[in-house]
């Protein structure tokens, strides 16, 4: 799976620029497109200024040399580079499996331009293939919970537990997540503004905002574009 991963990311390298301020998604393809970018800007670290979307990125971003600057230093974000955890057939994604969703969502948005690396597996039918994951307020995550059986026809509900410690994830931004696992979902944009407009909710993983470029990565290191 890493040739798949290497050969998306390094499609990506492509759409960078001098003068770009880019939007560093999180996961593991994103953390091979951060090195493969820390080698096209060289140790100078001239020309481009990234923008982690979580401490994970932002560690990935400073380990391989890359000049990080905060959201809230930057007045816009040219391009945004991401992954995914499923793609629909209309490029609408499914985000949130390492319970970053949140801020990379404000990055994705907000960026000029959204280009998505995944590899062949990340291809789905339909986004309920996965739970949807849903960052919450700690305070309020039984009464999102509730609210989410009594709006949605949904299997389960579930708070997301941590590994290595005792008790629920804890995001960066200091929420909870809850895993929903929709029965089908057959309108993500409106699945995903209904998910926004729960007391309580801080983001949720479905992303509709619709992205320049997907780009697949297959096991033979060969890439796809949709």
């Amino acid at each position: 799976m890493f040739l798949a991963k290497k050969a998306a990311a390094e499609v990506a390298t492509g759409f960078v620029e001098y003068g770009m301020t880019i939007g560093l998604g999180t996961g593991s393809t994103t953390a091979i497109f951060a090195h493969l970018l820390g080698e096209k800007v060289g140790a100078s670290r001239e020309g481009v200024r990234v923008v982690p979307t979580s401490h994970q990125a932002r560690i990935e971003a400073i380990t391989n040399n890359l000049r990080v600057v905060g959201l809230d230093e930057v007045e816009t974000i040219d391009l945004a580079v991401d992954g995914a955890d499923a793609v629909d057939k209309e490029k609408n994604l499914l985000k949130g499996g390492g319970a970053a969703q949140t801020l990379e969502k404000v990055v994705d948005y907000r960026a000029k331009e959204l280009v998505i690396i995944v590899d062949h597996t990340k291809l789905v039918e339909n986004l309920a293939c996965k739970p949807v994951p849903v960052e919450t307020l700690p305070i309020a995550w039984k009464h999102v919970k509730k609210s989410v059986e009594e709006t949605f026809d949904v299997e389960s509900v579930v708070l997301r537990e941590g590994s290595g410690k005792s008790g629920p994830i804890i995001t960066d931004n200091g929420g909870f997540i809850l895993d929903i696992k929709f029965k089908e979902i057959t309108n993500p944009a409106k699945v995903e503004q209904q998910l926004n407009n729960l007391p309580g909710t801080l983001g949720n993983g479905i992303f509709t905002r619709k992205p320049l470029k997907v780009v697949v990565g297959k096991p033979d290191g060969t890439t796809t574009t949709l």
